[in-house]
């Protein structure tokens, strides 16, 4: 992954009316395993990881790093959101030069379908466009993924393109901070 860019790190948590956005803590490192070890949050990414495997390998204090949010409803953790710099040598561009950055997200699903997602991300894009203005944010998806797609038309992501890749039908799409929401 390569730094997105020089901005204030870390930063105060970002409030929205139901959620607060903030670095992660050593105590959030359980719901982290539940959350990279859940079947549903991993259908359309290949799959969970073993709870044993991750027991050994997420740190005390796992995501600590530039643009990494935890999301948090009422003191818990509830989801995860990230926007990085897009590797060039993913597939997949708005650039040649490939500097876009990518937005990713996962919720526990006893949050889901609550619109805690959509808060989540319209409140870390934000951030992002006063942070780092005028680079574009993309987000992929797979096509098979209804909820994800629908949370990206609600975002204001634009398709950009479609492509094979894990043996799936992919969905790129862009965020520009200045395209109205």
């Amino acid at each position: 992954m390569t730094e997105l860019g020089s901005f204030a790190w870390p930063l105060a948590p970002i409030r929205t009316e139901r959620l607060v956005l903030r670095e992660s803590e050593a105590g959030d490192r359980d719901a982290f395993i539940e959350l990279f070890a859940s079947p549903e949050v991993h259908t359309y990414l290949g799959g969970p990881r073993p709870r044993a495997e991750l027991e050994r390998a997420v740190p005390e204090t796992p995501g600590r790093r530039p643009g990494f949010f935890v999301v948090e409803l009422d003191g818990a953790m509830i989801g995860i959101v990230e926007l990085k710099r897009r590797d060039a040598e993913r597939r997949g561009h708005v650039r040649p030069d490939a500097g876009a950055a990518e937005l990713g997200y996962l919720f526990l699903p006893q949050a889901w379908g609550r619109g805690y997602a959509a808060e989540a991300c319209a409140a870390a894009l934000d951030w992002f466009a006063d942070a780092l203005p005028g680079v574009p944010v993309v987000l992929c998806t797979q096509t098979a993924n209804a909820p994800s797609m629908r949370l990206a038309a609600k975002l204001g992501f634009t398709e950009v393109c479609r492509f094979e890749q894990w043996d799936a039908e992919q969905w790129m799409g862009e965020w520009s901070p200045v395209a109205p929401r």
